[in-house]
């Protein structure tokens, strides 16, 4: 009998074969485009690539350049409070929507519609405000606060806060949408039972809901953390890095020398170390989640 049975190759063989433009695409574009560009980091390329391998002088030039350093402690600050505020803002909100209050579809579309628009529109609306002439610093003082600072795209110190506004802002939405999904999923058992044992709706959240929560967790911290490396428009918009250097990222450093500086060798450099980056935490978050599944 089990002669009879097809072999588990040709097994849904129409959604394989729906799969295979996905599949060369993953392949040819992703995998080989990294291949390429890792290969070639090991260049001196400049205008154009030339198979001219001078080792690891890229990756020395790289690390001894301040710019560089410079951009990785800003993602690094920007990406730690980024992931924090977003999930507690995000989660917080969809907690107060998933009390079925008012006018609930106004809240939430309210709340979702800056992630709506680009980056680059983003940044400038928020350069705007920010703007310590015309925006909120400019508005107190015209009432008469004379002495109110609030200028953080002006202050190398804290530009980097005044960028992390903005991309709360636009992103901070689409985390609440996701999370309240999630609660919604919750069973409704679950806070009735909780309600019959005197459980506090805080002790109920924290040991009980977030915890069956964890595939949106799981989801939302990939988009969130896509988005961290990703960073480079709203940068250009509000800042162009600046002042000085004081708001650099890693994205902008690649673009800069590869488009700008005509130097594709430190691009790839600079970029295969992003990678480098993004797998130290993917594979091991991704041995843990599917190997320890398939154990169990």
């Amino acid at each position: 009998m089990a002669t009879d049975r097809p072999l588990s190759l040709f097994r849904n063989m129409a959604a394989k074969i729906a799969a295979i433009p996905m599949i060369l695409t993953a392949s040819v574009v992703f995998v080989g485009g990294t291949i390429w560009t890792i290969t070639y980091s090991f260049t001196n390329s400049k205008l154009l690539p030339r198979a001219n391998f001078v080792g690891l002088d890229q990756y020395e030039r790289l690390w001894s350049t301040n710019r560089w350093v410079v951009s990785l402690e800003n993602l690094l600050i920007y990406g730690l409070c980024s992931l924090v505020l977003s999930f507690v803002i995000g989660f917080v909100l969809a907690a107060l929507l998933d009390q079925k209050i008012r006018y609930e579809d106004a809240f939430r579309t309210i709340l979702l519609y800056p992630f709506a628009l680009s980056f680059i529109v983003t940044g400038l609306v928020w350069q705007w405000i920010l703007n310590p002439d015309f925006g909120i610093q400019g508005i107190v003082r015209g009432m008469g606060w004379e002495s109110f600072t609030f200028d953080p795209l002006y202050n190398p110190d804290i530009v980097i806060f005044g960028v992390l506004i903005a991309g709360l802002w636009q992103g901070t939405g689409l985390i609440m949408v996701l999370m309240l999904a999630g609660l919604r999923g919750i069973d409704q058992e679950i806070w009735k039972a909780s309600r019959v044992d005197g459980i506090p709706a805080w002790k109920t959240y924290i040991f009980i809901v977030i915890p069956m929560m964890r595939p949106v967790f799981i989801t939302t911290l990939v988009i969130i953390a896509s988005g961290i490396v990703r960073l480079y428009d709203l940068i250009v918009a509000q800042t162009g890095g600046g002042p000085g250097l004081a708001s650099e990222v890693p994205a902008k450093y690649v673009y800069d020398y590869m488009f700008q500086g005509q130097n594709l060798g430190q691009g790839f450099a600079a970029s295969t170390m992003m990678l480098l980056a993004v797998a130290i935490v993917v594979i091991p978050w991704a041995m843990l989640e599917f190997g320890g599944r398939k154990r169990g």
